[in-house]
């Protein structure tokens, strides 16, 4: 399994010359190619359409159980500039959160607080009973406010 974030700036429409997330995308793409030949998505609306820019860039095809790419991402408040500005609430909440997510264990994730802090959680609720197992941090920072990881479990 592995979690990559529904930024928009991953998908190829919003591509430059400059690529303002290139340490993000290498990461992604690494992550996504490392699922194998297919897998399933879970992620919202948003989620759907990062996985297939990704999974098309990277040779995954969708499908199967065996393994499953999941989208989301943290609080969206953790500067002035964030998408929902300034929440202090926020850096205690994605402490929580990513440390759950490396201990494999999602049950005390205060999914309201992840609302209310526009975290992109759809799919990690999903993912939920599926993670288990320590994780393995490819990428963790919060550009333009937002907090981004990217991970995997299993081996």
């Amino acid at each position: 399994m592995v979690l990559v974030p529904g930024a928009l700036a991953l998908l190829p429409e919003y591509a430059s010359q400059v690529d303002p997330v290139a340490e993000l995308r290498a990461a992604a793409l690494a992550a996504v190619r490392w699922l194998g030949p297919e897998a399933a998505v879970l992620g919202d609306t948003q989620g759907e359409r990062v996985a297939a820019a990704l999974m098309g860039a990277a040779g995954v095809r969708r499908g199967g159980t065996a393994a499953y790419l999941v989208v989301g991402n943290g609080s969206a408040k953790r500067s002035e500039k964030a998408p929902g500005h300034l929440d202090e609430r926020s850096f205690g909440f994605d402490a929580a959160l990513g440390d759950a997510l490396v201990a494999g264990d999602l049950s005390g994730v205060d999914w309201s607080l992840a609302d209310e802090l526009w975290a992109s959680v759809d799919g990690l609720r999903r993912a939920s009973p599926l993670v288990s197992g320590s994780a393995a941090v490819d990428y963790a920072d919060d550009p333009y406010g937002v907090q981004y990881w990217v991970m995997r479990w299993g081996s």
